[in-house]
């Protein structure tokens, strides 16, 4: 049995683990582009601490993943539940709400950064046709309107990951319990309530933990979209460490902060597997 798990432990050691190392290797160097490699302890992390550009990216990374997360669960909810319906062709709509998530992320921002473009992009001919705006807008590179711009983008390729994760959940509910609701009385909503969501409990919990973590390392669809602009508005960890590696150079400060957001999501994941351990033990 060892013989034939080598080969995947082989293949996991040389493209994660080797990386995972070299990084946290690198945290604690002060490495430039074209410098060689010097052991400087600490001094990354603690002036990473004191750096006002990693906490504002910090505090707008937290605010993208939460509103982000909370909308791709609750549509993907949505989604699920009308796809558990009994309609026609439910395996034809299946596969087509999973083509944003079959695209690339980088391919997502260009259709995107397109449909966003002020005088030709579909969002505003469409506005302008409703009459709800009397003037193009320039959603990127607005202070006003590229937050809800890059939200709107990033949560439109995720919907169907959530709704095809928590749809899998809704079919192993057993009909016998909505049934015996039915004859208790309890109409939709308290269906919805008091069956549907104690049983999606431990499904929810590790998707909205997984979409969390995902949205949290968010890069390429913002990349393409804003470059962490206007005004750095929407610079991402990610965007900041990137930043920090390859605009200016400073490898080892950028793998300290790949180093912080790998310890920040092990915290997530660590308090996730804690709620499902202690929920497992009581039942």
């Amino acid at each position: 049995q060892l013989q034939l798990l080598l080969p995947v432990i082989l293949m996991v050691s040389i493209f994660s683990l080797v990386p995972l190392l070299r990084g946290i290797y690198l945290g604690f160097t002060d490495y430039r582009l074209g410098d060689p490699i010097s052991f400087n302890g600490i001094e990354n992390y603690l002036q990473l601490f004191k750096d006002e550009y990693f906490w504002s990216s910090f505090k707008i990374g937290m605010v993208w993943t939460i509103v982000v997360t909370a909308i791709q669960v609750s549509l993907g909810l949505g989604l699920a539940l009308l796809l558990n319906t009994k309609v026609r062709f439910v395996s034809l709509y299946t596969i087509l709400i999973l083509i944003p998530w079959a695209t690339p992320p980088i391919i997502r921002g260009i259709l995107w950064r397109q449909m966003y473009e002020p005088n030709t992009g579909a969002v505003n001919i469409l506005l302008h046709s409703a009459g709800l705006i009397s003037a193009p807008i320039n959603w990127l590179s607005s202070f006003e309107y590229v937050i809800p711009a890059v939200i709107v983008a990033g949560v439109w390729g995720e919907i169907s990951k959530a709704g095809i994760f928590l749809l899998a959940g809704l079919q192993t509910i057993p009909n016998e319990l909505y049934e015996a609701g039915k004859i208790d009385g309890a109409g939709l909503w308290d269906q919805f309530w008091h069956i549907t969501i104690p049983s999606l409990k431990p499904v929810l919990a590790a998707m909205v933990s997984l979409t969390f973590m995902w949205n949290f390392n968010t890069f390429g669809i913002i990349w393409v979209l804003t470059q962490g602009g206007p005004g750095g508005l929407t610079r991402l960890p990610m965007l900041a460490a990137y930043e920090e590696g390859f605009k200016y150079g400073y490898i080892g400060y950028a793998a300290a902060i790949g180093n912080v957001m790998v310890i920040i999501l092990s915290l997530i994941l660590f308090m996730y597997i804690r709620v499902q351990f202690r929920e497992r033990t009581e039942s």
